[in-house]
C-alpha cells in the first residue's frame, strides 16, 4: 500500500495550495481517507476526513471555511485544497487511509503515507 502525498509548498500568508494524495494497492472506494498534519514541536492533529461514500465531510474547527477536502474515485486520488493559510497552517501534511465504520476517527488503525511539507510566511 501507498500513499503519495504532494503538493506542498512555501507560500505567503493568505496564499492556497491543494495537497494531493494519490493511493495504491488498494481498492480505494472502500476506505475513508484523512489528512492529519504535524508541526514542528507539536502533535499530530486531525485537520479533515471524508468518508468512503464521498457524502460526508468532517474538518478540525481551525481549518473549517478554508479547508476543503475532497475525492475521485477514478483517480484513487484525495485533495485538500487549502486557502487563506496562516502561519500556524504550516507543518508536514500527511494523508490517511481507513476501512473505520462511520462515526470512527480516521486514520487509526489505517494506512499513512510520507507528507507534504508546507510552509506559511508571514
Amino acid at each position: 500500500v501507498q500513499l503519495q502525498a504532494s503538493g506542498g509548498g512555501l507560500v505567503h500568508s493568505g496564499g492556497s495550495l491543494r495537497l494531493s494524495c494519490a493511493a495504491s494497492g488498494i481498492t480505494f472506494r472502500d476506505y475513508n481517507m484523512g489528512w492529519f498534519r504535524q508541526a514542528p514541536g507539536k502533535e499530530r492533529e486531525f485537520v479533515a476526513g471524508i468518508r468512503r461514500s464521498g457524502g460526508t465531510t468532517y474538518y478540525a474547527n481551525s481549518v473549517k471555511g478554508r479547508f476543503t477536502i475532497s475525492r475521485d474515485n477514478a483517480k484513487n486520488t484525495v485533495y485538500l485544497q487549502v486557502n487563506s493559510l496562516k502561519p500556524e497552517d504550516t507543518a508536514v501534511y500527511y494523508c490517511t487511509a481507513d476501512r473505520l465504520p462511520a462515526g470512527a476517527a480516521f486514520g487509526t488503525p489505517g494506512y499513512w503515507g510520507q507528507g507534504t511539507l508546507v510552509t506559511v510566511s508571514s
